[in-house]
């Protein structure tokens, strides 16, 4: 018998010893040792996100660059989305999709005027960037950007606390961005986040990566933040988590993100189609009673908290669902969940049970966010 190949090492960000420094306690994530929490607790972390500002660090996750003239065109051919329309200095929520129409990873873009800056989910951004130099890599640039890392400030008194160290970014709103420099560095922050609170996400370049975030956190605003709350906190949010609640087995409005296709590509629209697995989308927007599933909130009548992947039933006992994220929300103190279920359960304020241990325990169908979100529009 021959020996175990050995595993594949974990890839560390700019962040690695600072994480280490601060007591973190660091678990496998998307290929990379990541904190999940840090002395304070999950609890602690997502309640200083909600009433101060928490840092992220987020640079496992992929940045690249779209260049040339047809990259905006380009780009649209991939997904649902207005890419074409989108104004300078703009920021959109985007779905890479299959040719079938499931989803192959959630992401945003931002049109810079020079290039299309694009950012991609870490488990995903080998296999995403694969696949846009595939598909269009013959009509503009894909550049992949790994020499930058990514921090993300989230939290009421983030914009007070960034504008301290670059004095004019409480001018941007929410879905825009900017380049700015920070002693000689030079950073694309936007005004957005995962988390339903204000916040911004900073690109910078790995060499300077950890002395922005130890001049973020000497401010006393500032905590660090691991993937538990990241997790809470998207959640209380109602925000999909890409491998839970969206993949490649489920189509956008399955998911209910229909919202995130504009009037253009649709039936009727200027630029209607074009985009994979656009027969069956536009098919089932047009006709929701064709839908298998759809994606609901749903908060428990009993404080038992209720994850993933439980069954969900009706009163009958008869299986019409499953949860594809829960937790007990810190905020609420009542576990929240999302899910998929058939059609005729979807309607707030239907009761379901999710099978906890042999057990029903209730829950009602609910709309999100759990938690209103708070972003800066202006």
């Amino acid at each position: 018998m021959s020996a175990p190949s050995p595993a594949t090492p974990l890839l560390t960000t700019p962040l690695n010893a600072l994480h280490i420094e601060l007591g973190a306690k660091m678990v496998p994530f998307a290929g990379y040792s990541m904190p999940v929490q840090y002395p304070a607790g999950l609890m602690a972390e997502h309640n200083h996100t909600r009433s101060a500002a928490g840092l992220f660090d987020v640079s496992h996750m992929g940045q690249l660059r779209l260049v040339g003239a047809d990259a905006a065109a380009a780009f649209e051919t991939l997904m649902p989305v207005d890419v074409i329309g989108l104004g300078v200095g703009k920021q959109r929520y985007g779905l890479l999709l299959n040719d079938d129409g499931g989803i192959i990873d959630d992401l945003m873009f931002f049109n810079r005027g020079k290039d299309i800056f694009v950012i991609v989910n870490g488990a995903c951004k080998v296999g995403d960037i694969a696949h846009i130099i595939e598909r269009i890599g013959s009509r503009c640039e894909v550049i992949p950007m790994p020499e930058r890392g990514l921090l993300a400030l989230q939290g009421p008194k983030a914009a007070a606390v960034l504008s301290r160290l670059l004095p004019g970014v409480e001018k941007l709103v929410f879905m825009t961005g900017g380049e700015f420099n920070w002693n000689g560095a030079d950073l694309f922050i936007t005004r957005s986040g995962y988390t339903g609170e204000d916040g911004f996400e900073i690109s910078v370049h790995e060499s300077r990566t950890d002395e922005f975030a130890r001049a973020l956190l000497k401010q006393e605003e500032v905590k660090p933040i691991g993937l538990g709350a990241r997790n809470s906190l998207r959640l209380e949010a109602g925000l999909c988590l890409y491998g839970n609640d969206i993949d490649t087995t489920t189509t956008p409005p399955e998911a209910v993100l229909n919202w995130a296709i504009q009037k253009v590509r649709r039936t009727g629209g200027e630029r209607a189609g074009g985009f994979p697995g656009a027969t069956r989308i536009l098919s089932q927007i047009d006709q929701p009673g064709s839908l298998a599933q759809k994606r609901v909130g749903l908060i428990a009548k009993e404080r038992i908290p209720v994850r993933e992947p439980a069954e969900l039933q009706n009163a009958a006992g008869e299986k019409i669902g499953h949860i594809t994220s829960g937790l007990l929300s810190p905020t609420l103190n009542q576990p929240v969940a999302l899910g998929y279920v058939k059609p005729e359960y979807a309607a707030n304020g239907t009761e379901l049970f999710a099978i906890v241990r042999g057990k029903q325990v209730p829950m009602v169908v609910s709309a999100t966010p759990f938690v209103p979100t708070n972003y800066f529009r202006g």
